[in-house]
């Protein structure tokens, strides 16, 4: 890692917010320094870009226009504003932090990163972006755009994957960070994260910042951040059953723990946990369900295989291989099934990961 001198870090700090303060990007959530605003949009961000971010985050502002609305809204309601943006655990914690800051706050934000990470769900990065950007406090927000900007300008290899790694860049930063700009100067790394210093094919050539990267300027950018491979996700193979009884869809809800608790989906079988061969033929296949959903819920179904290519869809930890398996139920009695017959006007209504809207398109392309 090399070490930049004062002039240095001062001609760095003009640099970038001049930068910024021509071209930063203009943002819904930046129109104020509303700390509630800030929270909001950093927890959508997490995992997903910032284009598809934009109207999620106004309906959800929309819906849940302040603390109080956030911590009052039925959860079905909430899990909806949430469809499509995966793990649903954040906005469960978003509404669990909310109704914290009204129960122990009196309704008002904690003003430094450090009281921040006392609330539930935020961690270091998002209470360093409230308090720099509300509260004006000099504190780095270190995310995957800081790591990344700052191994290149100043070559530091060490692993990002190890979690102590974080404090060595907290510290790094902190020598840089303006203490009359700290917001404008994390969200400017934001930017410059997301433009010229992207993870694959920066341009760093263009950027407002080149004579300051170091590894630009030695011609190893890409070898910056230093990152350890994670483990391959575990392959696990599922069947979705598209089942109709008198012109409704057979739908469940999930278990209120574990993967996409309390979110509505057709049945999915986990194909280990039906009675099959390793070399099962499609016939197999439904007679397995067959008898799966009479022995479970007791409910007598003809089930037949639609003929379309798998989904396939990707979790932190598991890759699910699912089957589209259409299906009919005979005298419908779901007083065993975990879940309930549904219209196909009412199933917008239903809030469902990412995986169900795979299924549905799968199914119906549009």
């Amino acid at each position: 890692m090399i070490e930049w001198s004062p002039a240095t870090i001062s001609a760095f700090q003009t640099t970038l917010l001049a930068w910024f303060d021509r071209e930063g990007r203009d943002l819904p959530w930046r129109h104020d320094h509303e700390p509630y605003h800030i929270w909001v949009s950093e927890i959508m961000l997490q995992q997903t870009q910032v284009q598809t971010v934009i109207p999620y985050y106004e309906r959800f502002m929309a819906w849940f226009p302040t603390v109080t609305a956030l911590a009052q809204a039925p959860e079905s309601r909430l899990l909806k504003a949430w469809e499509g943006l995966g793990y649903y655990s954040r906005v469960r914690n978003m509404q669990r932090c909310a109704r914290q800051l009204l129960a122990d706050y009196e309704g008002q934000w904690p003003k430094t990163a450090t009281e921040l990470t006392e609330l539930i769900g935020i961690g270091p990065y998002t209470a360093g972006a409230i308090a720099s950007i509300a509260f004006n406090e000099p504190v780095p927000a270190v995310d995957g755009n800081a790591f990344r900007v700052f191994s290149r300008l100043l070559e530091i290899d060490a692993d990002i994957a190890k979690p102590q790694t974080r404090s060595l860049f907290e510290k790094v930063i902190a020598r840089i960070i303006p203490k009359d700009r700290p917001g404008d100067f994390n969200q400017a790394i934001m930017d410059l994260g997301s433009s010229y210093m992207t993870a694959r094919n920066p341009d760093s050539a263009h950027s407002p910042v080149k004579d300051f990267n170091q590894a630009y300027l030695d011609g190893k950018e890409l070898d910056y951040p230093v990152k350890t491979k994670k483990p391959r996700p575990v392959p696990v193979d599922y069947v979705a059953v598209l089942a109709q009884a008198d012109g409704q869809w057979l739908m469940t809800q999930r278990p209120s723990n574990g993967m996409l608790a309390n979110l509505w989906t057709v049945p999915l079988l986990k194909v280990a946990d039906l009675d099959l061969a390793e070399d099962y033929l499609p016939a197999d296949l439904e007679l397995a369900i067959q008898t799966y959903f009479q022995q479970e819920y007791q409910l007598r179904v003809t089930g037949f295989d639609l003929g379309l290519k798998p989904v396939k869809h990707t979790f932190t930890h598991q890759k699910w291989t699912i089957q589209l398996f259409g299906a009919k139920v005979e005298q419908p009695d779901l007083a065993y099934f975990p879940g309930k017959l549904v219209s196909a006007a009412q199933l917008t209504t239903l809030p469902m990961p990412k995986v169900q809207e795979k299924i549905w398109d799968r199914y119906q392309p549009k």
